[in-house]
């Protein structure tokens, strides 16, 4: 985005006399907005959105593993739904960085209170894959404030009320873990109901995160 044009005096003629004064700070404050926004093309359950993330806003305080994981679900339920775009970081030196320079695009998803059926996440650690398993008995895995930075997510979704195109910053149905960085282009719901859920994840947080009948293995193929 750049500032709107400042009117410039005319001379005596009736041409409009350029104003240069402060032409290089101007072109200055330009330049560095743009470095600080980056547009991110992000295919989101249900819609299609071009998600703006400012650089340096990261979906979790930590830095991540650099290594994706993936989580399926038959069915999630959730209320107090938001998402939006945000950069994780890898610790410095990770051997996991790649031509990345330690950083990946994702999209964060926040759920206040969720529950998920037939939970499974599994990463490839090389040649093995490290499973967990959850909820596939009569009790659903549980989580509250649950938030995932994803590189993919698919699967047939619902929502309720829903808001699309807020600034991140002003979300509220998620709590105040459900705020992204200002200017950041983002959607929220009251509910939130996607069969068949499928992600890419680079990170998980939960307030409370209940997992029954877990069972936890390796294997030779993953989720």
């Amino acid at each position: 985005m750049t500032s709107p044009a400042e009117h410039t005096p005319e001379r005596p003629d009736g041409v409009a006399a350029p104003d240069v004064s402060d032409a290089p700070a101007r072109r200055g404050r330009v330049r560095a907005r743009r470095a600080a926004v980056m547009a991110v093309p992000a295919t989101l359950v249900a819609a299609g959105l071009a998600v703006l993330t400012a650089e340096g806003a990261l979906g979790v305080q930590f830095a991540i593993s650099g290594m994706p994981f993936t989580v399926t679900a038959t069915e999630l339920d959730g209320t107090g739904f938001a998402q939006f775009g945000g950069l994780d970081e890898m610790a410095e030196g990770s051997p996991n960085a790649g031509e990345t320079g330690g950083q990946v695009l994702v999209v964060t998803s926040v759920i206040k209170n969720a529950t998920l059926t037939k939970l499974c996440q599994s990463v490839d650690l090389g040649g093995t894959n490290l499973v967990i398993r959850a909820g596939e008995g009569s009790q659903k895995v549980r989580a509250s404030d649950l938030t995932t930075d994803s590189t993919e997510l698919t699967g047939d979704a619902a929502f309720t009320n829903i808001e699309i195109g807020n600034d991140a910053s002003t979300l509220n149905k998620a709590g105040p873990k459900g705020r992204g960085p200002i200017g950041v282009f983002s959607q929220q719901s009251d509910t939130v109901h996607i069969a068949n859920l499928r992600q890419t994840n680079y990170a998980t947080t939960a307030g409370v995160f209940k997992l029954p009948g877990l069972k936890l293995g390796f294997s030779g193929s993953g989720c």
